[in-house]
């Protein structure tokens, strides 16, 4: 059910006489649940609505008739809730999380609704066979979905959830019905790679092309597992073995099916592939592509400046620049910063990979590390280094606020930098606006 909350002039619904408070119980009589039903038949050209009056409390039923992309005009009181998970992975990285951190961050969503408006990954194993009928309904696509491995019985321990071995019915229920999806596969070493992940990938790619992709994410370990399985980390031989697989198993296919990600080539010192090869970049949020992506950008920025001439772009003072990312990401940066020096003129760029202390070192992406640790490295390299702007990736933010994973401000890291007269700089636009910082004459 949808309550009302604002009602727009001139519109459809204030047409048709509705009012805040009013609430809409069905569609083409099915049960409203959330704004997805909304969403999905507000765009159709007939249908009925079935409105509860607020001052009554009688029904209403409604024929609709409208353009395609005429809107209704309404809007609704927001409902925080979400469809939450019940398994107990035994990868799961929330229960590998320390106490104490806000509570939102322990909530382990798996929403299907979210996975659609959101590109957030869901289980399916809360979904009954009434949601599966809704979603096929509504066409929610795209769907991206945690499989991890086909193997029924293996993904029923794995997920150690009894409702797990559905995900065969419903995989080939949604592809039946168009249903386009990107899934992802947690790899567990000894348990759901190997032959396992072989026929995982084959019978995910019997549905190409509603399944479009399968992203390969090594398990991730934090210093917080007491009392959880051993779960062994991976290493370079791990990771190049398990990239030729990868790359045999798409020759076998014929298209980039399977996408592993980066940290894979990370570890085993591999070039990463090119930006083609992740299409486009649908399983970014997921860490697969990102670094293509943000090297592609980097060069187009760079090619840019050198064609504009040399020197147009050099700054007007020599400039000292740092740039702090994780551990994986170092050699990266480094690179980079070797480039846009050799660019643009009066630039000298600096590499601080930073240790994760908070989740322990196993844990070397850059958007895991916390404000404290970035502080920790910065202060200490400050005091041998002279620098005029910290430049940090805005992924190790919130999204849409500036607090860090660990509750530390953004104000409070450049208030307790102040004392070193350096600027903080935030890039929240990949390789492009990393390049455009740095071509920035200093503030």
């Amino acid at each position: 059910m949808l309550k009302i909350t604002k009602v727009k002039p001139n519109s459809i619904g204030a047409e048709l006489g509705l009012e805040v408070g009013d609430c809409i119980t069905a569609f083409d009589g099915y049960p409203c649940e959330d704004e997805l039903d909304y969403l999905y038949y507000s765009s159709k050209e007939e249908f009925t609505l079935t409105v509860k009056d607020q001052k009554t409390g009688a029904e209403v039923e409604i024929e609709i008739e409208k353009d395609e992309d005429e809107e209704l005009g309404l809007e609704f009181e927001k409902d925080a809730r979400i469809r939450t998970c019940q398994n107990r992975c035994v990868f799961c990285f929330v229960d590998q999380m320390p106490k104490g951190m806000r509570e939102s961050l322990y909530v382990k969503d798996d929403d299907y609704g979210m996975s659609f408006t959101c590109g957030n990954f869901v289980t399916l194993t809360n979904l009954s066979d009434e949601g599966l009928e809704r979603i096929i309904r509504l066409h929610l696509s795209p769907l991206y979905i945690s499989v991890h491995t086909m193997n029924e019985t293996l993904r029923c321990e794995l997920l150690r959830n009894r409702f797990a071995g559905k995900i065969t019915r419903q995989i080939a229920a949604l592809a039946a019905a168009g249903i386009e999806m990107h899934c992802q596969a947690v790899i567990v070493p000894n348990k759901n790679d190997g032959e396992e992940f072989v026929e995982t990938a084959r019978k995910l790619f019997a549905y190409y092309p509603f399944v479009r992709d399968l992203a390969c994410v090594p398990t991730g370990i934090t210093k917080y597992r007491e009392g959880l399985c051993y779960i062994p980390d991976v290493d370079g031989e791990y990771s190049e073995k398990f990239l030729d697989l990868a790359d045999k198993l798409n020759e076998e296919f014929g298209v980039n099916f399977l996408l592993p990600a980066d940290e894979y080539f990370v570890k085993a010192g591999r070039a990463f592939k090119n930006a083609a090869f992740y299409g486009d970049f649908q399983q970014i949020e997921n860490g697969i592509g990102m670094t293509a992506l943000f090297l592609s950008q980097v060069n187009a920025a760079l090619k840019h400046i050198r064609e504009n001439g040399e020197g147009r772009y050099a700054l007007k003072t020599k400039k000292r620049a740092l740039i702090v990312c994780g551990v994986s990401a170092e050699k990266i940066n480094r690179d980079v910063a070797k480039s846009a020096e050799e660019a643009i003129g009066n630039l000298q760029v600096s590499v601080l990979a930073v240790k994760n202390n908070f989740f322990g070192e196993t844990v070397t992406c850059t958007g895991l590390l916390t404000g404290k640790d970035m502080l920790a490295a910065i202060e200490k390299y400050l005091q041998t280094n002279a620098c005029d702007e910290v430049i940090l990736a805005g992924n190790t933010m919130r999204e849409f606020e500036e607090v860090f994973l660990c509750g530390t401000t953004l104000q409070e890291l450049e208030t307790a930098l102040e004392k070193y007269g350096v600027a903080v700089k935030i890039n929240r636009d990949g390789g492009e606006g990393l390049v455009e910082i740095l071509a920035k004459d200093k503030e």
